[in-house]
């Protein structure tokens, strides 16, 4: 197979499917009367968007919970018409949602949508990266190597998020039972009220991604360490008031941390 034609034709394809119904991109080959391929590329058009409300709605969960899903139906099908999918795997379709939900006029009145959708993505994202095994044996290098020549890897998918917004409380709030709602509810309406923002960390436990709340500290120091910051780098910037062995052990515990690198001159 041709690689670079099949690509080329993907993209006129989904041209298409994007584009008016009664007209074909430009340069794509269809062997069919143009009422009958204008009829196959609606029905293209309608399967495409029904693949696209499924891969949102299974990225953006907490999303969709907010808005409801007949909202979020009509929302998936509106976007995907604005921002058609440029690769074939509609599980990174959704990368640019957040930013378009954050434009949307309709959405203004819900303006925490947006960070709301970049922690569902954080946590899409988390559970669709590489697996790995901590290496436990490579704590010994915290003994015997300087900590100038030392990294501390977090897990592939960990991330770091901070908002204006209580995005970790809101977070929670549509994973509880219906018996503890009202009370997480309220929580949530306490925190806009007070105009709280939170950070948070977004790590896998076993299969799945969760989110872990952060103080200031504890977020400045996982941006250090996902920025490839050495050990004593990342210590002097987090000040002696930051307890490292505490960390390392929650880390260890929580299967936050993928191990201790030597870096490389």
């Amino acid at each position: 197979m041709n690689l670079s034609r099949e690509a080329e034709r993907q993209r006129l394809l989904l041209a298409a499917l994007a584009g008016p119904v009664t007209a074909a991109a430009p340069g794509l080959s269809i062997r069919e009367s143009q009422a009958r391929a204008a009829r196959g590329l609606e029905a293209y058009r309608a399967n495409a968007e029904a693949l696209a409300e499924r891969a949102l709605s299974a990225a953006f969960a907490t999303v969709q919970a907010m808005v409801g899903e007949e909202n979020f139906r009509h929302l998936a099908c509106e976007f995907w018409r604005a921002d058609p999918p440029l690769r074939g795997d509609v599980g990174e379709c959704g990368d640019a949602f957040p930013v378009w939900l954050e434009l949307h006029a309709a959405m203004a009145r819900w303006p925490w949508l947006g960070d709301c959708a970049r922690l569902d993505q954080a946590l899409h994202h988390n559970e669709r990266a590489a697996d790995a095994v901590f290496d436990a044996a490579s704590l010994a290098l915290l003994e015997s190597t300087d900590p100038a020549r030392l990294a501390l890897q977090l897990m592939p998918g960990t991330a770091v998020l901070r908002s204006r917004w209580p995005i970790a409380t809101i977070h929670a709030a549509h994973r509880v039972d219906e018996a503890h709602s009202e009370a997480a509810f309220a929580q949530v309406r306490a925190a806009l009220d007070a105009k709280r923002g939170e950070q948070v960390l977004v790590v896998r436990q076993g299969w799945r991604a969760v989110v872990c709340e952060l103080g200031q500290a504890g977020a400045d120091w996982a941006e250090q360490l996902l920025a490839g910051a050495s050990l004593s780098a990342a210590l002097e910037r987090a000040g002696e008031g930051f307890d490292f062995a505490a960390w390392l052990g929650t880390a260890v515990r929580e299967q936050w941390l993928k191990g201790v690198v030597e870096l490389r001159d």
